[in-house]
């Protein structure tokens, strides 16, 4: 369901001829990376954490971590993943196919810093077998993203 949801809001936008569909696994960032031929550092990886009641969706580089005190720094909140069981509820998407497209109405979608480093990323397109090839700037239009933040080691 997630990958048809992100399906179809990448056609919605335009970018649907960026997905790609592996044959094999994309599941992590270490399989995401070798079933592209990419760096690990290129997969665009979507976090997904609650602001108070709000879904926060940070899309950073495979190889980052967010930074709790830069996070609170910038959301003045701890950070919190969202619960498995609250995942599909908060963003759209069922757990392991989060991703930035075709989230709920409600989601915030922001872009660390980390991946600006990259001239070309791949977020996932909504579950373990897919990834969408796009700069960082077609991202961060594509996506909706709020902005920019520093928030990853």
């Amino acid at each position: 369901m997630s990958l048809e949801r992100a399906k179809e809001y990448l056609k919605q936008v335009g970018y649907l001829d960026r997905l790609i569909e592996p044959e094999v696994s994309t599941a992590t960032v270490e399989l995401a990376a070798e079933a592209l031929g990419v760096k690990t550092g290129q997969i665009a990886k979507t976090l997904s954490f609650l602001v108070g009641d709000q879904a926060v969706l940070i899309i950073a580089e495979g190889d980052a971590r967010v930074d709790n005190r830069k996070f609170k720094d910038r959301f003045h909140k701890k950070a919190r993943m969202i619960p498995a069981e609250l995942v599909e509820e908060k963003t759209g998407h069922a757990p392991g196919g989060v991703c930035p497209f075709g989230v709920s109405g409600d989601v915030e979608i922001w872009l660390d810093e980390s991946l600006k480093q990259h001239e070309v990323i791949y977020p996932a397109a909504g579950n373990d077998h897919s990834a969408v090839r796009l700069t960082p700037a077609e991202l961060e239009t594509c996506a909706g993203a709020r902005g920019w933040v520093d928030v990853c080691k």
